[in-house]
């Protein structure tokens, strides 16, 4: 009995061993592992910024501007454990570190199983962003991308707007581009604007007949070219020669197709850049396709459609876009907060990737306002748009400007 007796505590002990070894090798694994995660990120960061730096989807200021504030509360709590009373909702539980790794690793979202092929099947992964910056508007949220058929163009107008008339080109071309105002610049120079519209068919609801349905908001009547003109207007009126292009593509392009667009808004740039040599600054202009409550704000009682910046990180040298975009979302923060919902990038596989934005680091897209916004809604936040940006540009001027020589005594 005795002998039996000691061996079965050998045997509890040896059980007891073994389990507190297993939980050990767990501990250790999942240690190791938040460890190998957190490694790989700071390598990533640094190789980010100092040998690869062609796109923003790496960024760790990206990062850091995407994960939430209970991420960093977490954060904080893997140090002071009675702050996580939810583990279900701990940011670094067993089930989350996995969930992040794989994703990290694969790209694909475990709970989402459209991602399982959205790389693989183009459209379907059109609407995810990096944000770059966050602006502070109480409804965040990404920029949603609709790539209208042909027979979604042509929506009829309920008061169609008088089109501009464009000046004679120099050169044959397809592309009116015209100057709105026509007055002499005051202070930065000429001509040193060019506003344009690649989607020029972007239309809004409120200004269309019968239309309901937003995946049919386009025409080529009242559209995205009237804020274009509200934009370029505005900023004649503050001194700043500006040169806005009127060009209807779905109707001027033969066979237009519209996955094609940036490449005929190319054309567009190359023209206004030949005919207009002092032009520094490009604006292309949307609108969204997100829902009413994603793009509009209302401020004293008055209801402002929203702006996007959005960044191509095809383009090799997007950083310097993204320096002229935020400069200008910085201005829009600090005198109309919840205006900009921040600025975006996107990949070649999350959209264009490009939109022209390598013909100059002042090469913007900026969409404003979506399907369910009025004109006057955009109008209105048109006007503190362009003063946001001649605030930039004339600032931008004036520190380039050549210091004045010392008078001679």
């Amino acid at each position: 009995m005795k002998w039996t007796s000691a061996t079965l505590n050998l045997s509890q002990v040896r059980k007891t061993f073994q389990s507190a070894s297993s939980v050990g090798k767990t501990f250790f694994i999942l240690s190791t592992a938040t460890l190998a995660i957190f490694v790989l990120i700071g390598v990533g960061g640094y190789l980010q910024n100092k040998v690869i730096t062609t796109s923003p989807v790496s960024s760790m200021k990206s990062l850091a501007a995407s994960v939430t504030n209970q991420f960093f509360i977490d954060m904080i709590g893997m140090e002071v454990p009675h702050l996580n009373k939810d583990q279900k909702k701990f940011t670094f539980s067993q089930h989350n570190v996995f969930h992040f790794a794989f994703q990290f690793l694969t790209d694909i979202n475990p709970s989402d199983p459209k991602s399982l092929v959205a790389s693989e099947v183009p459209g379907m992964d059109t609407n995810k962003t990096t944000v770059l910056v966050k602006g502070s508007a109480s409804n965040p949220s990404e920029p949603v991308d609709y790539n209208p058929g042909t027979t979604d163009l042509q929506a009829e107008a309920k008061n169609p707007l008088p089109a501009p008339s464009p000046e004679p080109a120099p050169t044959a071309s397809t592309n009116p581009i015209v100057s709105p105002v026509g007055q002499p610049p005051k202070t930065a120079g000429d001509n040193i604007a060019f506003i344009y519209q690649t989607h020029s068919n972007e239309s809004f609801l409120p200004e269309l007949k019968g239309v309901t349905n937003p995946d049919k908001a386009y025409s080529d009547k009242v559209n995205i070219i009237s804020v274009g003109q509200r934009l370029a207007q505005n900023l004649e009126k503050d001194g700043i020669g500006a040169v806005h292009s009127t060009t209807v593509y779905p109707s001027t392009v033969k066979n237009f197709e519209y996955p094609y667009s940036y490449k005929y808004s190319l054309k567009t740039l190359q023209e206004a850049a030949v005919q207009h040599p002092d032009l520094q600054y490009y604006f292309d202009i949307h609108r969204d396709s997100a829902a009413r409550n994603k793009t509009t704000a209302t401020i004293d009682g008055v209801d402002y459609a929203q702006v996007y910046f959005i960044i191509g990180g095809k383009n090799p040298n997007w950083k310097k876009n993204e320096e002229f975009a935020n400069k200008i979302h910085q201005v829009l923060e600090a005198k109309h907060p919840g205006i900009s919902k921040g600025i975006h990038a996107k990949e070649a596989s999350e959209g264009n990737g490009l939109y022209n934005q390598n013909f100059s680091p002042n090469n913007i897209l900026i969409e404003v306002g979506g399907p369910y916004n009025t004109l006057e809604e955009c109008y209105r936040t048109t006007d503190w748009l362009a003063e946001a940006i001649s605030e930039v540009i004339l600032n931008a001027k004036k520190v380039d400007a050549p210091a004045a020589s010392p008078k001679q005594s």
